[in-house]
């Protein structure tokens, strides 16, 4: 007898008993995010900070209505000549006095020279964010792509603290992803960075050398 049939030949004569339940996935994870606090907004947030800075990203507290004059702000203080948006902020930045607006209103191929070489910054919508990594969530459309969040220097994007999940089970299941996924899904902790070069975490090697989150809360920016 072979070595394969008599695998075979044990696999058919072991005993048959019910088939072992699969792991509480979601049960885990539940508990997980009870023991480290995290199911409360406001350690959720505090731990995205957290872990945010600890990738080197900027986090900065703002409301959902004066956004556009705090980055304003940030474009005045990091020396921001030209700003790359997506349609769905023109009209929140029009009267925002921020100089060089740059529109996304044309398709790629006319975008390319410009933005490898003219653009300082852009904007990106974020779908949410993850507590436990400091993590943005970032899904790409036709009317903000991907190039967005990867090519320019400085990558400012719009967080809402109520998007903030615990962990990227429960972003999944909150944002029902099985349903509609996008054809290309973006998680982003800090700027860009590489460890290929004697295997020394360096950033800003390739794409956004600055992360700037601005947090949007109804609550007063602390």
């Amino acid at each position: 007898m072979s070595a394969r049939d008599h695998i075979l030949q044990r696999l058919r004569q072991a005993a048959q008993g019910p088939l072992p339940l699969p792991p509480d996935v979601w049960g885990q994870q539940a508990a997980r995010t009870d023991a480290a606090g995290a199911g409360d907004r406001g350690e959720r947030i505090r731990l995205f900070c957290e872990k945010m800075a600890f990738w080197r990203g900027e986090v900065v507290r703002t409301s959902r209505d004066d956004w556009p004059a705090k980055l304003r702000e940030l474009c005045l203080a990091k020396g921001v000549r030209s700003l790359l948006h997506g349609e769905r902020h023109a009209a929140a930045l029009a009267g925002s006095g921020i100089a060089g607006l740059r529109c996304y209103d044309r398709p790629l191929e006319e975008w390319k020279a410009e933005l490898f070489r003219d653009i300082d910054a852009s904007l990106t919508s974020t779908r949410g964010g993850i507590a436990e990594t400091g993590t943005l969530i970032i899904w790409p459309d036709a009317s903000e792509p991907r190039l967005l969040s990867l090519v320019p220097p400085i990558h400012f994007a719009l967080l809402d603290a109520d998007q903030i999940h615990a962990n990227l089970l429960e972003a999944i299941g909150a944002q029902q992803w099985s349903g509609n996924l996008p054809t290309n899904a973006l998680l982003v902790s800090g700027p860009s960075k590489t460890a290929d070069i004697q295997v020394t975490l360096a950033y800003g090697a390739h794409g956004p050398k600055e992360l700037v989150v601005l947090l949007l809360d109804g609550e007063d920016a602390r």
